[in-house]
């Protein structure tokens, strides 16, 4: 039971669970379980696979969850951003590295820019809209490069050293971390801290929790999703030039499935889709839950199809029973 205006609102155990850090007692619980499934599992090994698994989406959730924090659910053009700054880094690596990573996250920022302005000028649907997006980027992509996939080592006029110093991004170590963790780690307390202590948080949170409200606070509410959009986009860039990088080629198909496995990771982690709810320690410890579940899953020869199959049941019970904490809360309009 919770109270709010003088009433008690009823919830359910779940829910109040996950919004109070209760994520971390499913990775407990996982934990557990992964002792009985396999002897491998509890070894310095597998936790450093786990956690490497963790990097990219843990990237592209320290960005995603601006969007989720304010109130405009999640950015279902995540794959295609991701795609196209990978393809635009690759394409263009016959200026040098620098500029190919800068044109791959100019691609990027363009893309959460324009998400940003439209959904937060005209509030747009943004679920609508960025599928809308992605589905029309996804195809002008896959006619502009026929279907074709590109490799960073056949890039005309581009040297094999700079292919070379692109591919070893992703593999690079720094006293024996690797890079995508630092970033993941380096990202996510930068995203904790602006959602927490800067005024950008306060922002988001009030347009979270009544966009009609932060409009009569007087805060500017375009300029506030646009922000949380290019926060996003920089996170989804950025998630695409290491995915780019650790699989040797740009293609199209590289964002796939992140949408939702961002989305998943960041209900998980406490925040409610309504906005204005959660913090970036639950999220980091989402994306966490999916990984271990990965592998879990991985040690129990349970292929990646029948993977995502648990993965998006998983998604639907949570967005499921916090959606009747919404409505009992008499927050059924959002």
């Amino acid at each position: 039971m919770a109270k709010q205006g003088g009433r008690e609102i009823k919830t359910n155990l779940l829910s109040d669970i996950l919004s109070k850090g209760g994520v971390f007692i499913i990775i407990a619980v996982l934990i557990v379980i992964g002792l009985f499934v396999n002897d491998n599992f509890f070894t310095i090994n597998n936790f450093r696979n786990i956690i490497q698994a963790c990097a990219f989406l843990g990237i592209l959730c320290s960005g995603m969850g601006f969007i989720t924090f304010s109130g405009k659910m999640v950015d279902m053009s995540a794959p295609i951003t991701i795609a196209i700054a990978g393809i635009v880094a690759v394409d263009t690596l016959q200026l040098g590295l620098p500029a190919a990573l800068a044109l791959g996250m100019v691609a990027a920022i363009a893309i959460g820019l324009l998400n940003g302005f439209v959904v937060g000028k005209f509030e747009a649907n943004p679920i609508i809209w960025t599928l809308s997006v992605n589905f029309l980027l996804d195809g002008a992509i896959r006619w502009l490069y026929s279907n074709r996939q590109i490799y960073p080592d056949a890039v005309p006029e581009a040297s094999l050293t700079t292919a070379e110093q692109f591919i070893n991004i992703s593999r690079i170590s720094v006293l024996g971390i690797p890079l995508p963790v630092i970033f993941m780690i380096v990202m996510m307390i930068a995203a904790h801290l602006l959602l927490t202590k800067s005024s950008l948080g306060v922002q988001l949170k009030v347009i979270g929790s009544n966009a009609d409200v932060a409009r009569f606070s007087g805060i500017n509410v375009t300029s506030g999703v646009m922000r949380a959009y290019l926060i996003s986009s920089i996170a989804a860039g950025i998630t695409g030039i290491f995915i780019t990088s650790f699989g040797k080629v740009g293609a199209y198909y590289n964002g796939v499935g992140y949408e939702f496995k961002a989305a998943t990771a960041i209900v998980l982690g406490g925040m409610t889709l309504a906005g204005g709810r959660g913090n970036m320690i639950g999220v980091l410890g989402g994306v966490f839950t999916i990984s271990l579940l990965s592998n879990i899953l991985t040690f129990l020869g349970i292929g990646t199809f029948v993977q995502n199959i648990i993965t998006g049941a998983i998604f639907i019970l949570i967005v499921y029973f916090n959606t009747r904490s919404l409505r009992k809360m008499g927050k059924d309009n959002v």
